[in-house]
């Protein structure tokens, strides 16, 4: 089991610590995270570096909860544990090349965003699967989600919302200037998208995978990571399939 460090998550930590007997992760065959959204992608970011892929069951002690499921004070954890409903979700991997020469490799679990540094637009040339799509987009970013993340920063930049098992991934650019009329594109989940950074000297871009950034980047490089699959675990009725559908109708 694992917590946050808000008083609310410690608080019920030490409940369930009263009330049943817990191994320690390395020995877990799943993990409690008792938190909010960040803490689980905190969470299933220390998992994909140790390469331990348990499933995880969140109990939302956060703001909003997407990934989590509701927290009940005397539940019986064994048995919501046992008819949970499993789903998979890959990553994304990142690769990227900085101004210098400089190499990363990244997940995300969300999505990559590409994001102007400065005052001035960012000029991006866009590839899909190694055929060069937009010569130039001129925006203040571009991003790619996973469906899990389709309704984060995603859905926030007017991107679309992907069912949990579409295979597709959401291409959606940043406050677009040219081209005017494009508003992204849903691409096949096997395809793999390049960017590269036009004028990257007078127009820096940074890369954000998730909750980590890299600053000056020239190329990044994206396709989703199947030998990195993560599972997380939702109640009946509560599974982020559900969730992701019944987002598209709040008003």
């Amino acid at each position: 089991m694992l917590a946050s460090d808000t008083e609310q998550a410690q608080r019920a930590f030490a409940e369930l610590s009263a009330e049943h007997e817990w191994v320690s992760p390395e020995e877990a065959d799943a993990v409690i995270v008792l938190g909010g959204d960040g803490f689980m992608l905190q969470t299933l970011h220390a998992m994909l570096d140790s390469g331990r892929l348990i499933p995880a069951y969140g109990m939302n002690l956060g703001t909003v909860g997407f990934l989590m499921n509701r927290y009940k004070t005397g539940a019986n954890i064994k048995r919501r544990i046992a008819n949970a409903r499993s789903m998979a979700i890959a990553p994304l991997r990142m690769q990227a090349i900085t101004q210098t020469g400089a190499t990363c490799d990244w997940r995300a679990i969300n999505e990559v965003s590409l994001l102007r540094e400065t005052r001035q637009t960012a000029k991006i040339e866009v590839s899909v699967d190694d055929k060069v799509r937009i010569e130039e987009l001129v925006c203040d970013g571009v991003l790619v989600a996973t469906p899990a993340g389709s309704t984060a920063y995603n859905l926030s930049a007017n991107g679309p919302i992907l069912p949990l098992d579409s295979q597709m991934l959401a291409l959606t650019p940043i406050s677009a200037f040219r081209p005017r009329r494009w508003r992204g594109a849903i691409l096949p989940d096997r395809f793999q998208v390049k960017f590269r950074v036009r004028e990257p000297v007078k127009r820096p871009v940074s890369v954000v995978a998730d909750q980590k950034e890299l600053r000056d980047v020239a190329e990044v490089s994206l396709a989703i990571d199947r030998e990195s699959e993560l599972t997380l675990l939702f109640d009946p009725g509560h599974a982020l399939d559900e969730r992701i559908v019944a987002e598209q109708f709040v008003v």
